[in-house]
């Protein structure tokens, strides 16, 4: 058994979620998932994969918020408000669905 070259870590790619999710499935997945983990501040962060994903200028364009504003809006931690959330949702054509927690 033979070890493979080694690499340093600041020679690694950096990860970008927005390559993985190509497909509308891939989008409500993964929204799925970092709601169920409940972290606000990863919900923000979600979304703005998904705006990278499909376009953040168009996303913009669509949810009448400016590209500045999204991309400050939907950085990991921050805490946009409840109008930004809806607006950039409809934009990237994604509804926020509720269910009983005993489901």
């Amino acid at each position: 058994m033979t070890m493979g070259k080694k690499v340093k870590v600041g020679e690694l790619p950096e990860f970008d979620m927005a390559q993985y999710l190509v497909s509308d499935d891939d989008v409500a997945e993964y929204l799925r998932q970092v709601l169920e983990d409940g972290d606000a501040g990863e919900l923000a962060a979600a979304l703005g994969h998904i705006a990278k994903a499909r376009g953040m200028s168009e996303i913009a364009r669509a949810s009448g918020i400016k590209r500045e504003a999204l991309y400050k809006a939907l950085r990991p931690n921050s805490h946009p408000r409840f109008d930004t959330i809806q607006r950039v949702c409809k934009a990237l054509g994604v509804k926020l669905t509720a269910t009983s927690a005993s489901n």
